[in-house]
């Protein structure tokens, strides 16, 4: 009998994402199972106890996926994952906490495109200015740009120490520099503003980070992106269909967050896939996650 693929789901939270079980299942695992309220302590106990009762044949269709909503623990859970792992058991792992590492990278890669329409130095050199910086999704981002050669920017609406604290922290555990910038007041985001080339708005759904009199002091914008598909628009003129599209009153162009989304979802559904269906196990995160998204893009725009 053929064995069956199964995916092992990871969450330090009370319940795994429904988004995450029904993408897991699109991409062809039989058996889903979910451990919720597992954090850092429990991972090489699981991670051991999914190993060793599948054999070498086995592991290979056997994966891990790491979940919860704190991008940071969920990289620690990773390794810890791996490490807890020897051959010949070793199974794929896969972790996106609350999606924030595939929308980071779908995100970024989106802006990425927009930059190289402009210049091949595409992000580099970049200055990035994240509003909802201190969040997952936003912390990542600020990641993968930094990574990608940019000036990096976090910004928070709690003020200036909560953004540096975030930016330290981060940039300490990916190894790149992050500095952190205050948005507690309209003033102060313009003054965060004010010298961005890239703005990536990662707030709440529904909270509008930047207005049109906002935009007003950027003078030196060439590409905003926003993930928030709740109206109001993270960014004032900013459609959530919109993908580089011009941005009234500028001359930046505007990524939404359905635009963003769509990457999103590939890079989650061909990383998903990758993981079923590799011969030997993969060790995918947010770097991974870029690659992909970087790749479907390119894919897209050569149809």
């Amino acid at each position: 009998m053929e064995r069956p693929y199964i995916l092992h789901m990871f969450t330090p939270g009370r319940q795994m994402s429904p988004f995450d079980i029904n993408m897991a299942a699109d991409a062809g695992y039989q058996i889903i199972v979910p451990y919720c309220e597992a954090g850092l302590d429990a991972v090489t106990a699981l991670t051991q106890d999914t190993i060793f009762s599948r054999g070498p044949k086995g592991v290979a269709r056997t994966g891990i996926f790491i979940g919860g909503r704190d991008a940071l623990l969920a990289a620690d859970m990773h390794e810890r994952a791996r490490k807890a792992m020897l051959e010949p058991f070793v199974v794929s792992v896969l972790s996106d906490p609350s999606g924030a590492y595939t929308t980071a990278a779908a995100m970024v890669a989106c802006v990425e495109a927009a930059l190289l329409r402009r210049s091949p130095r595409g992000l580099a050199g970049k200055r990035v200015v994240i509003l909802g910086g201190t969040g997952p999704v936003g912390r990542i981002a600020g990641v993968i740009a930094a990574q990608a050669g940019a000036e990096v920017r976090i910004s928070s609406r709690n003020g200036i120490d909560v953004a540096e604290q975030a930016a330290s922290e981060t940039g300490r555990r990916f190894g790149v520099e992050l500095h952190g910038v205050s948005g507690g007041d309209r003033a102060a985001v313009r003054t965060s503003i004010a010298e961005a080339e890239v703005l990536l708005a990662c707030a709440a759904a529904g909270i509008q980070v930047v207005s049109a009199e906002d935009l007003g002091h950027a003078p030196r914008l060439e590409v905003a992106a926003d993930v928030n598909a709740v109206p109001p628009e993270g960014v004032a003129g900013v459609g959530v269909m919109d993908n580089c599209k011009a941005l009234a009153g500028t001359g930046a162009v505007g990524v939404g967050a359905l635009a963003v989304g769509n990457v999103k979802y590939q890079t989650q559904h061909r990383l998903l896939v990758q993981m079923r269906s590799a011969e030997k196990a993969v060790s995918l995160g947010f770097a991974e996650a870029f690659a992909t998204a970087r790749a479907f893009i390119a894919e897209t725009a050569a149809a």
